[in-house]
């Protein structure tokens, strides 16, 4: 599937309750900087996430994704940790995506974070025994971990989706968000920001939703039918792996709701993902949530979290109305190599366009219209897939260590 399939993260559900009070110093360098009541953070915004670079330690620059979603900053690759024999305070078992897969984890503490011009020592993190996430293969992107809330919820934090910069302010020198902001409500539990927006679904109703507004997120809309019985999924569905969780995929369908609701503005035929909770979690679990609002649907507004007086503020982007593309192939492609240009295919939609051109879970793209799939990235593919119906491709991929070719008219799925 497209990239709105990719990254529905559990972090914030897995990791609650394991980290104690941190230390927080709101620092600047380099020294020649003179307003010091806020600082920007320049991000990388690729494939629905938000990517900031994080220097470790003094050390080692890595990539983080920027996690409103998550309650706790957590490091993926335990061999950066291990390199600097950092001693691991506490072990934890973790479950997996599946709710049944043990997984493990270590608490490591008094470590130095700096992002950009904000300096955040003494930190506790979790570390991963190993890289449970896979991010790279699944995102297209190298990222070796996680900024929760710990990291920011002492500051007001301002999400700029369109210059790609995140600004904190220090709470006493925040002056307000200015006019053209809307005050909307918000819930925080556990420091994470929960907002309840109308949702017209199959049922042709406007239904009062409880959603986690969660930037670690890729995707528009995740909805838990069972918790609602106005929720309904609607008849023209395509079934899929919802996403990335620790250890496993969650499954479900993907479908659209006819309308969402935020601050006055009308998100239309959103791409809405629809999970079932089961039998071994329930919504009280999760905050008594119907659901997860993410970051295709979040960049259409500028948004400022004050984490301290526990306010929020959203100004829409554009007067523009939002479209919400999708994969119009039935191909959930994978990224692999040393540079991930290289391309695997994860799973194939039955009846779709890629079935009907007969390729297959593992066949690896090799070239696409001609041009080599080394000069691509996994979001030009998945963005060169949601084009308009009845486009055409030549496509040539590799099985078994031989070549084919094959010819694929996209089509609509939902």
């Amino acid at each position: 599937m497209g990239k709105r399939l990719i990254l529905y993260l559990l972090i914030g559900f897995y990791s609650s309750c394991l980290i104690g009070q941190q230390t927080f110093t709101f620092g600047y360098a380099p020294p020649e900087i003179e307003d010091k009541s806020k600082v920007e953070i320049p991000f990388e915004y690729k494939n629905g996430l938000i990517i900031v670079e994080v220097v470790f330690n003094r050390i080692f620059p890595l990539r983080f994704i920027f996690d409103t979603g998550a309650e706790h900053t957590i490091l993926t690759r335990r061999e950066i940790t291990d390199l600097l024999s950092v001693n691991y305070r506490r072990k934890f078992t973790l479950y997996g995506a599946d709710l049944s897969t043990e997984l493990v984890a270590y608490l490591a503490q008094g470590i130095q974070l700096q992002i950009g011009n904000l300096w955040l020592p003494n930190r506790n993190i979790l570390v991963l025994e190993e890289d449970y996430f896979n991010f790279d293969e699944f995102s297209g992107v190298d990222i070796q971990g996680v900024l929760g809330a710990d990291v920011f919820r002492r500051y007001v934090v301002e999400i700029d989706y369109n210059r790609h910069k995140i600004t904190f302010y220090k709470r006493e020198d925040f002056r307000g968000p200015g006019k053209r902001f809307e005050a909307f409500p918000v819930e925080f539990h556990r420091s994470r920001p929960y907002i309840t927006v109308p949702v017209k679904s199959a049922s042709d109703s406007l239904v009062q939703t409880k959603l986690l507004l969660d930037s670690g997120s890729s995707l528009p809309l995740i909805l838990y039918p069972e918790t609602s019985p106005v929720l309904k999924i609607p008849e023209q569905v395509v079934p899929g792996q919802l996403g990335l969780g620790l250890g496993g995929f969650l499954e479900g369908v993907v479908g659209r709701v006819q309308e969402v609701r935020v601050a006055g503005t009308i998100l239309p035929d959103v791409v809405t993902s629809f999970q079932n909770l089961g039998d071994v979690i329930d919504s009280t679990t999760l905050n008594n949530r119907n659901g997860i609002i993410g970051n295709q649907s979040l960049e259409h507004f500028h948004i400022i979290i004050d984490y301290v007086k526990q306010k929020l503020y959203l100004s829409p982007v554009s007067r523009k109305t939002p479209e919400f593309k999708f994969d119009r192939s039935g191909l959930f492609v994978i990224a692999s190599g040393k540079y991930l240009n290289e391309f695997k295919i994860a799973s194939v939609v039955e009846g779709s366009p890629a079935d009907k051109a007969g390729l297959q879970v593992d066949d690896l793209l090799v070239r696409i219209n001609w041009v080599p799939t080394s000069l691509m990235t996994l979001g030009n593919i998945q963005w060169k897939f949601k084009k308009r119906v009845r486009k055409q491709f030549t496509v040539v991929y590799e099985r078994n260590g031989k070549r084919y070719r094959t010819q694929m008219t996209l089509k609509e799925l939902i």
